[in-house]
């Protein structure tokens, strides 16, 4: 059974001198990242598999365009991560800056 959030953030870009490759996010925080903890958390204790660096794997939805991915722990806000690939990017029309409304099944 999986369970679903809806949310609203900003698109921003991530870029490293070292890794010269730019990568866009949407943060999921608040209520929407306590419920995708939380279950996380109930999944771990009933034996699930914990996956690298926290993550969680989901399906995301911005627009008609869905496609599966993962959220990764955000350190600094204390959500996650929602890696947003150019091909969503380009079929919803969205760039850095943009105000997103995403659904997250995980």
């Amino acid at each position: 059974m999986s369970e679903s959030v809806e949310t609203t953030a900003t698109l921003w870009i991530w870029t490293s001198p070292q890794a010269p490759a730019s990568w866009h996010f949407l943060t999921v925080d608040g209520d929407a990242a306590e419920a995708i903890r939380a279950t996380a958390l109930m999944r771990r204790l009933e034996g699930g598999q914990r996956r690298g660096w926290g993550s969680i794997r989901v399906t995301a939805m911005i627009g008609d365009t869905k496609w599966q991915t993962s959220v990764f722990p955000a350190k600094e806000s204390g959500g996650y991560l929602l890696p947003v690939k150019a091909a969503v990017r380009k079929s919803e029309g969205l760039t850095a800056g943009d105000t997103v409304t995403v659904r997250v099944e995980y």
